[in-house]
């Protein structure tokens, strides 16, 4: 990649990361904004991500890579190492709320299609599937998945506080349950 190619990147992608920090609704940060704070023209905003969901996609994936990814390599069984992700990705939504918004919306109009999105649910799956076989993985890591959705988090943002994560806990722990012995109710 040319230096200026990379500059500019590097540039779009901190400016797009600021104004999406700084806003209250995705729909507050427009290509232009991106472009004017980066200091580039729109051209080559579309050039370098094709468009807003390329951008979004961009500044999310490296958020993700940078503080959801960097997770240690475990020893935990399925359950603990399902409940370690969905909190992460419960606080990474939190402090990332507009921008996890802005790709969910943006996502061909509907959360659930996203590489971000079907990277999690093959995970919770695979871990699913270790600890119950024969279960139906799949839909139940939609199901876990589904606590931790940015509409939710951001719903949940304007209620009396609750213990996010008691709840995360328990959720696991209802459908890892067959897995530990007890009988699933």
């Amino acid at each position: 990649m040319r230096s200026d190619k990379a500059r500019n990147r590097e540039a779009v992608l901190a400016a797009a990361g600021r104004l999406f920090d700084r806003a209250g609704d995705p729909d507050e940060v427009s290509m232009d904004a991106v472009a004017a704070a980066a200091g580039v023209g729109k051209g080559t905003l579309f050039r370098g991500f094709g468009d807003r969901l390329g951008l979004i996609r961009a500044v999310y994936d490296e958020r993700v890579a940078a503080e959801l990814s960097a997770a240690e390599p475990s020893a935990a069984g399925p359950a603990d190492q399902a409940l370690d992700l969905l909190v992460r990705t419960w606080r990474f939504k939190r402090r990332h709320r507009v921008l996890s918004l802005a790709l969910e919306r943006a996502g061909y109009g509907s959360p659930y299609r996203n590489e971000s999105y079907a990277g999690l649910h093959a995970t919770l799956a695979g871990l699913i599937a270790r600890a119950r076989p024969g279960s139906p993985a799949g839909f139940l890591a939609h199901s876990l998945l589904a606590a931790v959705r940015s509409d939710l988090v951001e719903h949940l943002s304007d209620q009396p506080p609750i213990d996010v994560e008691a709840g995360l806990r328990d959720l696991v722990g209802s459908v890892f349950a067959e897995a530990r012995g007890r009988p699933a109710a």
